[in-house]
């Protein structure tokens, strides 16, 4: 007969759903750092607690942050163990259980650590803290992971250190593997877009290369526009959020945007700028730039041009005349500092 102690609490496969941690992980927890269930019976399925669940929680929400699992385990061992139940050490170097298979140990950073995303050497921790919570399918984590960022480091720096190999990876990681994992770049996307489009409301500071002592809000407006047929409009919403301390007036078109409503708009509104947004070469068309750039309006013998910057990978290669070539986020936010009038 089952006793109350073994029959409590939820199987490792209710707290793999609940959390978004795969079974495998979590015996790789337990094993490694002392991450389990304290109750167990001999024969039977192993049953997580309500404190345990609070305990690999709190190990979801510090590698979340960029910890490496082993000071994750050890910091919420410390904190959500009971007095009168050891920790248990992460193992050591030299142990069986603190290597992984390529030999290296438990939990320290390496190439492709980040919950299982590509995102190779040299990234912030911030961003594998927000690749493992992407892969966990953690909602409320990422958009922790990404607000912190920004806080830390402000909007370009967090974009090209934290968000951009993180959704990068991401998009390696499907690409790769069939149908699989796209649901992980849906979420990581959509929640980066809800945290650039909270920021340029609000103008969080872009960081050094945004700094600026104010925009006139009368001003011709800045128009992003991603060419037809391209869908990838996180950058310019990037963009868009970095130039809110600015204030710049911005006319966002977003993504795929027929050449004839670009040219319209330009037309109508008489931009400073357009940045016209190409993620691959099959997007591009220098044509088309070199066009928009000698497009003109006003009275003869005064009339103006908008400035034309053609953003984004796709635009590699020779350069469109009379257009200017931003390689990356923040050189494109000097750009439109210079062309803005000041007040």
């Amino acid at each position: 007969m089952d006793t109350p102690q073994a029959t409590a609490g939820l199987t490792t496969g209710a707290v793999s759903r609940r959390l978004g941690v795969s079974p495998t992980t979590l015996r790789s927890w337990d094993r490694r750092y002392g991450v389990g269930p304290t109750a167990r019976a001999e024969g039977r399925h192993r049953r997580w607690t309500p404190d345990d669940v609070r305990m690999l929680e709190e190990m979801c929400r510090l590698t979340a942050t960029g910890l490496a699992p082993a000071e994750a385990a050890a910091a919420a061992l410390r904190g959500a163990r009971p007095p009168d139940v050891p920790a248990v050490a992460a193992p050591d170097a030299a142990g069986a259980e603190g290597a992984g298979a390529d030999g290296s140990r438990a939990g320290a950073a390496r190439p492709g650590a980040g919950g299982g995303l590509p995102l190779g050497g040299g990234v912030r921790p911030e961003c594998r803290g927000l690749a493992r919570a992407a892969m966990r399918l953690d909602a409320r984590a990422v958009e922790q992971a990404l607000s912190a960022a920004i806080a830390a480091y402000g909007l370009v720096e967090a974009w090209d250190e934290v968000m951009m190999p993180a959704l990068r990876a991401v998009g390696r990681k499907w690409a790769s593997e069939g149908d699989r994992y796209v649901e992980v770049e849906h979420l990581l996307s959509w929640h980066v877009s809800a945290t650039l489009r909270a920021a340029s409301v609000t103008g969080v500071p872009a960081g050094h290369a945004g700094q600026h002592d104010g925009g006139r809000a009368d001003a011709p407006p800045v128009v992003l526009a991603c060419m037809p047929g391209e869908l990838h409009a996180l950058p310019l919403e990037a963009l868009a959020a970095a130039c809110a301390p600015l204030g710049v007036p911005l006319l966002m078109l977003g993504a795929a945007v027929p050449a004839p409503a670009v040219e319209e708009t330009v037309r109508r509104t008489g931009p400073t700028a357009v940045v016209l947004w190409s993620q691959s070469r099959s997007t591009s068309s220098r044509a088309f730039a070199e066009h928009l750039a000698r497009t003109a309006w006003g009275v003869r013998g005064a009339r103006v041009r908008p400035a034309v910057l053609t953003a984004g990978p796709g635009w590699a290669g020779a350069p469109a005349a009379h257009a200017h070539r931003p390689r990356g986020l923040a050189e494109a936010l000097a750009l439109l500092k210079s062309l803005v009038p000041a007040t």
